[in-house]
């Protein structure tokens, strides 16, 4: 990142222009920006990203429970991406046809990804469904929670500080296009005449 780039400007030099004292405010308060806002803003990001996320938290774990099923019968095999619960996406599973108690009650019977390398008739596994039985994923955890909070956060300074230097770039970028044309026009006047006798060059 160049932000400093136009800093040496401040410097007193008879050399200097408008647009170099122009160039080191921006530079500035670029800066200022990328090292107080940025954070800031990171931070806000995170701490609102992790009330929300802890909300489900707790909101999934009292909606969801695990509860044991029982193999009826094996089936043929589940494709690699059968499986909607990606914090086991590295477990063997296996595809069956299952009963289980939902916790309401009510007895369930169907298709499942149970956690055995080799299921049998009668074997038992883990199986979180909703309060009506019905098949989904385990809760999310806290710290799994906080982690994600904590990336919304670093995602959102990172993105805060390109924002801020790439509105620095395009403003650099507009003054030295016009600075340019200032240039072409101040030649276009002088131009005709350069080195003629008597033009006092």
């Amino acid at each position: 990142m160049r932000v400093l780039s136009g800093l040496w400007r401040w410097r007193r030099n008879p050399l200097r222009r408008g647009t170099d004292l122009a160039e080191a405010w921006l530079a500035l308060a670029a800066l200022l920006l990328i090292v107080v806002a940025a954070p800031l803003i990171g931070a806000l990001a995170g701490a609102a990203a992790q009330d929300a996320l802890q909300r489900s938290v707790g909101q999934q774990q009292r909606s969801r429970q695990l509860v044991t099923a029982t193999v009826v019968r094996k089936l043929s095999d589940a494709p690699p991406d059968a499986d909607p619960d990606i914090g086991a996406a590295h477990e063997v599973r296996s595809r069956v046809m299952a009963d289980w108690t939902a916790p309401d009650g009510t007895r369930r019977h169907g298709p499942v990804l149970a956690r055995l390398k080799s299921p049998h008739q009668g074997d038992r596994f883990g199986l979180w469904t909703d309060r009506h039985g019905r098949i989904t994923t385990r809760p999310l955890d806290a710290a799994t929670a906080t982690t994600h909070a904590v990336f919304a956060g670093i995602g959102a300074a990172l993105a805060t500080a390109g924002l801020v230097e790439g509105g620095r770039r395009l403003i650099l970028w507009r003054m030295v296009r016009r600075r340019y044309a200032r240039w072409d026009h101040a030649w276009d006047r002088a131009g005709p005449d350069w080195g003629k006798a008597g033009t006092g060059s």
